[in-house]
């Protein structure tokens, strides 16, 4: 009986123990069992971390790539920024002038056909010799051309312009019976006077309003970006639309004034000029304030201005006038 109970007892021991072993190897290859899946998913986590640093890349790429432009500037914020220019620069220029000396609509229509290609300065050294001669557009018309010439030559393109001086003084006599029209339809029909020349004789002897599109003038609106035209007369109506009839004078010599004086068209004095903030072109000259200083011309620069008789308004903020014919002008 006892040798039967230890046998049982014996079989029982051996079932434990190859339960316990059996359990043990279990338990051993269990992880083994888990880390199929695991290694499984290592490479979905590779192939994760690759987008994730693809799409890193893309957004770095993205970041350094210039970005687009910003909106277009809309038709009122154009308006509010020119007409802001406008005020600014009336400040800067509370004296500005037209730069031609005259004392009459006829002296001022001649000068201003003289000024082509050429310095209100030159031009109002000039005059004086022929307005003293020729006083009247029925003088200036039975003038003897080669005379005429003579006197113009300092102005350069001396024989067209005497052609046209003589012409239009012929239409004046023949047609508007010695008068200046005051009218720009009638101005146009003279000899060698375009829209330029009228609106600056209609402007400032007539009181009546217009712009004057000159070489400074499309410079600076153009780089101001008030418009993209390069046609005089597009320019002028593109212009015009941004501001009231009345501002168009004023604002012409407003313009040409700021570009004699600091946005040249070479190098601008970017560094002192007062409108900086508002314009889209800053930089484009010298932006150091102490060089740009020594690029400013006439009254601000400290020389003479162009006209030999200035109106009271400009000797009394400063300005100097210009010096005659043959004097040195300091500019």
């Amino acid at each position: 009986m006892k040798a039967v109970k230890k046998a049982a007892v014996k079989k029982t021991a051996a079932k434990k123990a190859t339960a316990t072993k059996q359990a043990t190897k279990a338990t051993k290859t269990a992880p083994a069992a888990k880390a199929v899946p695991a290694a499984k998913a290592a490479p979905a986590k590779t192939a994760a971390k690759r987008a994730a640093s693809k799409k890193a890349a893309v957004g770095k790429a993205a970041a350094e790539k210039p970005q687009p432009a910003g909106k277009p500037e809309s038709q009122t914020s154009l308006v509010r920024r020119a007409r802001r220019i406008n005020r600014e620069l009336a400040e800067v220029y509370p004296y500005a002038h037209p730069e031609l000396d005259f004392e009459n609509p006829f002296q001022l229509l001649v000068a201003t056909v003289l000024s082509a290609q050429t310095t209100d300065l030159r031009v109002n050294q000039t005059t004086p010799t022929l307005f003293a001669k020729y006083p009247t557009p029925e003088d200036l018309a039975a003038a003897n051309p080669e005379e005429v010439e003579e006197i113009l030559r300092p102005c350069g393109f001396f024989r067209a312009k005497t052609k046209s001086v003589i012409g239009l003084s012929k239409g004046l006599v023949e047609e508007f019976g010695g008068e200046v029209p005051g009218r720009l339809e009638d101005l146009v029909k003279l000899p060698g006077v375009g829209r330029k020349t009228a609106f600056v004789v209609l402007g400032n002897a007539f009181g009546r309003p217009g712009i004057t599109v000159d070489t400074h003038f499309q410079r600076l609106v153009r780089r101001w970006r008030w418009t993209a035209e390069t046609d005089p007369d597009k320019i002028e109506a593109a212009v015009g639309a941004l501001f009231p009839r009345s501002d168009w004078t004023d604002l012409s010599h407003h313009v040409i004034w700021h570009g004699r004086r600091m946005c040249h068209a070479r190098k601008p004095a970017c560094g002192v000029c007062p409108i900086a903030p508002l314009c889209p072109a800053y930089g484009e000259g010298e932006t150091d304030p102490e060089k740009a200083k020594k690029l400013l011309k006439y009254e601000k620069g400290g020389f003479p201005g162009q006209r030999l008789n200035p109106p009271q308004a400009y000797l009394d903020a400063g300005g100097r006038p210009a010096p005659p014919l043959g004097g040195v002008s300091g500019t």
